[in-house]
C-alpha cells in the first residue's frame, strides 16, 4: 500500500472543530460544559482581535495626549505646588485642561455645539472630511505598496507631482466643465504614476532599495515644485510670491458637495470609491492575488510563475496614481492655487494611516477619518485653549508607536495573543476526538 493511500490526509483545524462539535463521543463527554466553553472562546476571540489593539491604541494615546495636556497648563502646574495640602484643587485643574482641551477637540472636528446656527454646528464634520480626502486616497496607495511587500515612503512626492501637473491642467487650459475638471484629475493620477513608477522600475530591474528611492524623489519633488513657481508659466501674474494663477472654480474645481460656506467637495465621493475599487483589486481580482502572494513570499511567488518584477512595478505605479489624486484633492478641491506647501504633509501623515488601517481599505478609510478629525480638532484645541497644537502630533506618533508594537498593548491590558485562540481550539478539538 502506498503512503498516500495509508497515511490520512490532514484536516484543516476547522473541519477537525466541526466534526468534534458533531461527535456523540464528544457530546457525551462535555456535554454540560459546551456553552460554557463558546462563551469563553468567544471572549477570548474578541480579546485576542487585532481590531482591539488598534482601538486600544488610540485610547492608550488619547490618555498620554491627556497628561500633556494637563503638564503644559498653567493652571495645573500651579496647583502642583501645593498638591498634598489641596489635593482637590489640582486634580480639578487637571480635569478642567484635559476635558477642556479635548472638548475643544470634539466641536473642532465632529459637531459644535455652541453654534448659533445649524450649518455652523456641523461644519466641523466637513472640515473633518475635507483634511480626511487626501489622506484616504494616498494612504490608500500605501496601503496597496505594502501588501506587496514594498515600503512606499514617495507619498509626499507623488502628492506634489499630481498638485503640480493637475494645477497646471487647470489654470492653463480652457475646457469644458466636465473634461476640464477629469482631465485634470487624471493628470495628476498620472503625474504621481510616473513619480511612484521610477520607484518600482528602480526596485524591479535593479534591486534598489525603494525606501531610499522614494525619500530622494520627495527631495526632488520638494525642489522642483519650488523651482516651477518661480518660472513664467507657473506665476500668479502682477505678483512676485510663489504662487500659481488661481484655477477656475466654474470649470476645473471639483464642484462643493454642501455648498457655501462648506469646503466639502467631490474630491470625498472620489476617496470612498476608491476605497471600494483598492478592496476589489485586492480581495476578487488576479492582480490583487499576484500582490498578495509577492508580498507574502516572493520566491514562492515566482516559483507559482509570477512575475514578480511586473506586481512591483505596477504595485508602485497604482499606489503613485492614487497618491496624485489626493494632490489632485488639494489643488483642485480644498486650495484651488498651485504653493510650495500644498502637499502639507499628508504624504508622511498617510503613511500613518495605513499602519493604523493594517493595510485594509475599510482599514485606511477608517484611520484617514481619524486623522482628518484630528487635524481639524486641533485648530479649535490651539485656538480656544492654551494647548499646543503640536499635541495632536504627539498623540498621533503614540498611535504609530503603539501599533507597531502590539505586544505591547496586549501586555498593558493582559490580552491573550494573537495565535493563542486557534492553537486552544486545535487542541481542545484533539482532545475531544481522543
Amino acid at each position: 500500500m502506498s503512503d498516500e493511500q495509508s497515511t490520512p490526509a490532514a484536516e484543516p483545524p476547522g473541519d477537525v472543530v466541526a466534526q468534534a462539535e458533531r461527535s456523540p463521543a464528544s457530546r457525551a463527554q462535555v456535554p454540560d460544559d459546551e456553552p460554557t466553553t463558546r462563551t469563553a472562546q468567544f471572549f477570548r476571540d474578541l480579546l485576542s482581535g487585532s481590531w482591539l489593539v488598534t482601538v486600544l491604541a488610540i485610547v492608550i494615546a488619547l490618555a498620554v495626549g491627556g497628561i500633556l495636556i494637563a503638564g503644559a497648563d498653567e493652571r495645573v502646574q500651579e496647583t502642583a505646588s501645593y498638591l498634598f495640602a489641596r489635593p482637590a484643587d489640582f486634580f480639578g485643574a487637571v480635569w478642567d485642561a484635559v476635558y477642556g482641551a479635548y472638548r475643544a477637540m470634539f466641536r473642532g472636528a465632529v459637531y459644535d455645539f455652541e453654534a448659533a446656527s445649524f450649518a455652523r454646528a456641523i461644519r466641523p464634520l466637513t472640515e473633518s472630511l475635507v483634511f480626511a480626502v487626501p489622506l484616504i486616497v494616498t494612504g490608500l496607495g500605501i496601503a496597496v505598496a505594502f501588501r506587496a511587500g514594498l515600503f512606499n515612503i514617495g507619498g509626499q512626492g507623488q502628492i506634489i507631482l499630481g498638485a503640480i501637473a493637475g494645477g497646471y491642467i487647470g489654470f492653463a487650459f480652457d475646457l469644458p466643465v466636465v473634461l476640464h475638471v477629469t482631465l485634470a484629475a487624471l493628470g495628476a493620477g498620472l503625474a504621481g504614476a510616473v513619480w511612484g513608477g521610477i520607484a518600482g522600475v528602480l526596485k524591479a530591474r535593479t534591486g534598489a532599495n525603494e525606501v531610499i528611492v522614494t525619500i530622494m524623489l520627495n527631495n526632488i519633488a520638494v525642489f522642483f515644485i519650488g523651482w516651477l513657481l518661480t518660472t513664467q508659466p507657473f506665476q500668479q501674474p502682477g505678483s512676485a510670491l510663489p504662487k500659481s494663477p488661481p484655477i477656475p472654480t466654474d470649470s476645473a474645481t471639483y464642484p462643493l458637495l454642501l455648498g457655501e460656506p462648506f469646503r466639502l467637495h467631490a474630491g470625498f465621493l472620489l476617496a470612498v470609491a476608491a476605497t471600494v475599487f483598492v478592496w476589489w483589486l485586492l480581495e476578487r481580482s488576479t492582480i490583487g492575488f499576484e500582490l498578495r502572494a509577492v508580498g507574502a513570499n516572493p520566491n514562492a511567488a515566482r516559483t507559482a510563475g509570477m512575475s514578480v518584477q511586473r506586481v512591483t512595478i505596477f504595485a508602485m505605479v497604482f499606489a503613485g496614481f492614487l497618491a496624485g489624486l489626493g494632490g489632485s484633492a488639494q489643488v483642485l478641491g480644498t486650495e484651488q492655487v498651485l504653493t510650495a506647501g500644498v502637499a502639507a504633509s499628508y504624504g508622511f501623515d498617510a503613511l500613518t494611516v495605513a499602519l493604523l488601517g493594517r493595510s485594509r481599505p475599510l482599514g485606511t478609510f477608517l484611520a484617514g477619518l481619524l486623522f482628518g478629525a484630528l487635524r481639524a480638532g486641533g485648530f479649535l484645541m490651539q485656538s480656544t485653549t492654551t494647548t499646543p497644537i503640536d499635541i495632536i502630533l504627539v498623540v498621533q506618533s503614540v498611535i504609530v508607536l503603539l501599533i507597531a508594537a502590539p505586544p505591547l498593548v496586549r501586555a498593558i491590558f493582559r490580552l491573550p495573543a494573537a495565535g493563542r485562540t486557534a492553537r486552544t481550539r486545535t487542541r481542545t478539538a484533539k482532545e475531544a476526538t481522543a
